[in-house]
């Protein structure tokens, strides 16, 4: 899987902002099948910065409604990465 598959995006929730403030933890989504090792290279690789540890969850699609019809929004990833001491938040993710 290549880098750009594997990193989605930044979350940018409430929670997450509180956690980017100590300016070591980035939260990204990332693909479903991405394993820890894939997301540190890519990380790595994309960003140039340094990866002390990555955890990752997954969060499972709710089941939604409309009217008699019912759906499931899909299952996605996130991993929350750890950059090493004295390693910087790339510039596009701090104002964010």
């Amino acid at each position: 899987m290549r880098e750009t598959e594997v990193i989605r995006g930044a979350l940018i929730t409430e929670k997450t902002t509180l956690q980017r403030e100590d300016g070591r933890t980035i939260v990204l989504e990332v693909a479903l099948r991405a394993t820890k090792v894939e997301v540190k290279q890519a990380v790595e690789r994309l960003f140039g910065a340094k990866v002390a540890s990555v955890r990752t969850a997954v969060n499972h699609g709710k089941i939604k409604r409309q009217g008699r019809f019912s759906g499931q929004r899909p299952d996605w990833k996130k991993a929350y990465v750890r950059l090493r001491a004295g390693e910087k938040v790339p510039e596009f993710l701090e104002g964010a």
